[in-house]
């Protein structure tokens, strides 16, 4: 399917999804809302697409919402929750959350608001040296909780430096983002592209059902309401991931000190 506001390229079980509104600094509009949604939500049943890649072409990543449209609109999105356009966006960062397939971030330039939203949505984040990122709502007469930011952001980086970011909407930038943990590693924006591909090849090393039920097993045990709770989904997915012929063939390679040839599951 072809998109307006952003591409994939397809490399192997990978897709590359790059933001493509380069003009306005990958703003965020209601056709890139709609197109991200729509591609999200079909992830859920794709099972030849393993890892998704996220970036945006230009000078920056995404500055956010893209104001000049929403001031000037008068539409109402219908359905959405009952909450217009609040609803459709923040409907993307669930169905990234949803998705089986992990989401890797390459953030060069600005990635505010909504896009630092999609940044904190990802599984894994790396900046470039120029990367700039912050709760940008507060700063339009908004509350920085939003697009999934009072939740996301302390769990990465502690409730501390979280409520600084959000109270202020001061910038981060990427050396304070990798000692806080809020990205993985900084690279040189020229090589953000390899750093990615490196990710890639490490994540599609692993089995399908592996990977697909790793994602799964953090999302919930993160909220676990105890160590019982999380150890059930961790017994459940290696119950489940063991009855596959995967394992063995994980097992086998692992003891000739090869790489395994795994199935599609």
């Amino acid at each position: 399917m072809g998109y307006q506001t952003f591409t994939i390229e397809k490399r192997g079980a990978a897709d590359w999804l790059t933001l493509n509104r380069p003009d306005v600094l990958n703003a965020i509009s209601l056709l890139m809302v709609q197109e991200l949604s729509g591609y999200f939500g079909q992830l859920f049943h794709d099972r030849d697409t393993r890892v998704v890649v996220m970036r945006g072409a230009g000078k920056a990543f995404c500055a956010g919402l893209d104001i000049k449209e929403r001031a000037g609109s008068r539409d109402e999105v219908p359905f959405a929750g009952g909450f217009g356009f609040q609803g459709l966006l923040a409907d993307v960062y669930i169905k990234m959350r949803r998705c089986p397939q992990p989401i890797v971030s390459l953030v060069h330039g600005a990635a505010c608001g909504g896009g630092f939203s999609f940044v904190l949505a990802s599984d894994i984040r790396v900046a470039g040296e120029s990367a700039k990122m912050n709760a940008a709502y507060i700063k339009l007469g908004l509350s920085a909780c939003d697009m999934g930011c009072s939740y996301f952001l302390p769990r990465l980086v502690g409730t501390s430096v979280a409520s600084e970011l959000m109270l202020t909407g001061r910038f981060i930038h990427a050396p304070r983002a990798l000692a806080t943990g809020l990205v993985s590693q900084v690279v040189p924006d020229a090589e953000l592209e390899a750093a990615g591909e490196s990710y890639v090849e490490d994540l599609l090393a692993a089995s399908p059902m592996g990977l697909r039920m790793t994602k799964e097993g953090l999302n919930l045990a993160i909220d676990a309401p105890s160590l019982e709770a999380a150890m059930a989904i961790e017994n459940r997915n290696q119950l489940m991931t063991s009855a596959s012929p995967n394992f063995r063939e994980g097992m086998q390679a692992f003891l000739e000190k090869r790489k395994p040839n795994y199935l599609p599951e």
